[in-house]
């Protein structure tokens, strides 16, 4: 099918402080006959932590892509940062590279492994700098995964469900590793996630993606660090499941 309205892709160096770090306009993907993401828009502000959830098949990958400058078959206008990296559910970690190269993958030659080394350290793989990816667990990779996307000081960090693979014990240690990391280095983050309980913790505000249109934004302004057994956290978490189409008699009792 051919495009009538071509994507304009801007990216942008020069983005002003008060400005969206992401504008989405009118934006709109199509696969053969289905239209995945239908008029959408959007900003994202600097630094704003955005959790984006929704059915299988509601669009939420395809965003993340487009936002990525993987998928620029769309309809629609994108302004981006420059500087931005994704972090993907799998560690996508090259297994003939020490955990530090893969870091250091596409840096300067003369500082690469000084910085690869600066960020294992931020979240907690200094001992393992020189291991292979075959070696680590699967948190152990995804904190790679992480250092290497923030060692390029990213003002956008796209994040797809990189939790989804892991174990829960593992999944709330890097829950309060990314929130450290976000106060530090303060991109501006989309997470993509099926965890309403993930997106509620981390995000400052929390969007309902539902057949390719934001069908319910959520602010969340609880203090932080978050409590599952806040008042307000539970009422926000009982709404956004009820439009998600799970009531919390559909849930398994523990």
């Amino acid at each position: 099918m051919s495009i009538s309205s071509p994507l304009r892709l801007v990216t942008r160096n020069d983005i002003p402080p008060a400005d969206a770090a992401v504008r989405l306009r009118h934006l709109n993907r199509r696969f053969g006959d289905s239209n995945v993401l239908r008029d959408l828009s959007l900003d994202i502000g600097r630094s704003e932590f955005i959790a984006l959830l929704g059915r299988s098949g509601s669009g939420k990958t395809t965003l993340l892509k487009l936002l990525a400058g993987i998928d620029q078959e769309a309809e629609g206008e994108i302004v981006t940062p420059a500087n931005r990296t994704v972090v993907f559910q799998e560690p996508r970690l090259l297994p003939w590279k020490k955990v530090w190269e893969n870091v250091a993958l596409g840096l300067p030659a003369g500082d690469g492994r000084t910085r690869a080394l600066a960020a294992l350290a931020e979240v907690g793989l200094a001992h393992r700098v020189d291991a292979w990816p075959a070696t680590l667990s699967g948190g152990e990779a995804q904190r790679a995964a992480l250092a290497r996307a923030l060692v390029r000081e990213p003002e956008l960090l796209l994040l797809d469900e990189p939790f989804a693979a892991l174990d829960a014990l593992t999944r709330i240690r890097m829950h309060g590793l990314v929130e450290a990391l976000w106060r530090t280095h303060r991109p501006s983050i989309l997470l993509v996630t099926h965890d309403v309980d993930e997106a509620l913790l981390l995000a400052d505000r929390v969007l309902v993606l539902d057949h390719g249109r934001i069908a319910l934004v959520e602010p969340v302004t609880a203090a932080r660090p978050r409590s599952l057994s806040d008042p307000q956290i539970q009422a926000q978490r009982a709404r956004l499941l009820a439009r998600l189409g799970v009531t919390l008699n559909d849930e398994p009792t523990p």
